[in-house]
């Protein structure tokens, strides 16, 4: 078997869990032939390995850098980091930050940048749904198996982004979602993009799972301003240095630093 068959059996073997997978690397674990016949016999769809020779810099940089990813879509977008920018945010929204994520990934994608998220309810769908209605592209990392979309009420982008865009995922065909895929994939969001927007968030939201870990690859972090006295993430990153988010204009100024 080549290093791409054995890390793509180990994938189907463990569901994509890196922790079980790099144990079984790291101790060369044998290979069960038969188990391997059988798992690489089935339709696992398109796939990228950490030995392919086009696999991206950005993830070789990642934290844990996922050893497989299955996809759907256009895998060029991930080719070049300064041309994605990710843009999280609560669930839970306000229409203030509804209409803020509108009008800068829209304004983005007019741009040319493509939106990077997890395609989660709230902030991360508006913020997709306006790249592609703006005539852009995005990328959504999935904390499921590529071909069962997650939450239900995203599978209108799901389908969108299957032919203008790209859906990733470290979990084989019909894995289902579970509470510990979605940290692990904050670090796929943060990873593909060169710079990172919170569009809303509160002081315990799961987006700043995703700021650390861009945080920790040395990323350019912004943040849309909330009312003074809110319990607000995004007014305290500020604070602590996070770039003031107004515009498209200001998201886009993360992609080209000074």
């Amino acid at each position: 078997m080549t290093g791409r068959e054995i890390l793509l059996y180990l994938a189907l073997k463990y569901e994509g869990d890196w922790e079980k997978m790099f144990h079984a690397v790291e101790t060369k674990e044998r290979i069960d032939r038969a188990l391997a016949s059988e798992l690489l016999a089935q339709n696992v769809g398109q796939y990228l390995t950490i030995v392919d020779p086009d696999y991206p810099e950005s993830l070789h940089r990642s934290v844990k850098p996922p050893l497989v990813l299955f996809y759907r879509g256009n895998l060029e977008l991930i080719r070049n980091e300064k041309r994605n920018l990710s843009y999280i945010g609560s669930r839970n929204t306000s229409p203030y930050g509804e209409r803020m994520a509108q009008e800068i990934c829209s304004g983005l994608a007019k741009k040319g940048v493509n939106i990077v998220n997890g395609m989660a309810r709230g902030i991360d769908a508006t913020a997709l749904r306006a790249a592609l209605d703006a005539g852009g592209k995005g990328i959504a990392v999935l904390g499921s198996g590529i071909d069962n979309p997650y939450p239900s009420s995203s599978r209108d982008i799901y389908d969108r982004l299957k032919e203008n865009g790209l859906i990733l995922s470290e979990y084989p065909l019909k894995t289902a979602p579970r509470k510990e895929h979605f940290p692990m994939r904050n670090r796929i969001v943060a990873a593909l993009s060169r710079g990172l927007v919170v569009g809303e968030a509160s002081k315990f939201s799961g987006s700043l799972i995703t700021v650390n870990f861009a945080l920790g690859y040395d990323k350019e972090i912004g943040c849309v301003p909330f009312e003074a006295g809110k319990e607000s993430a995004c007014n305290a990153l500020i604070r602590d240095g996070a770039h003031l988010i107004e515009t498209a204009e200001d998201a886009h100024g993360l992609l080209t630093p000074p």
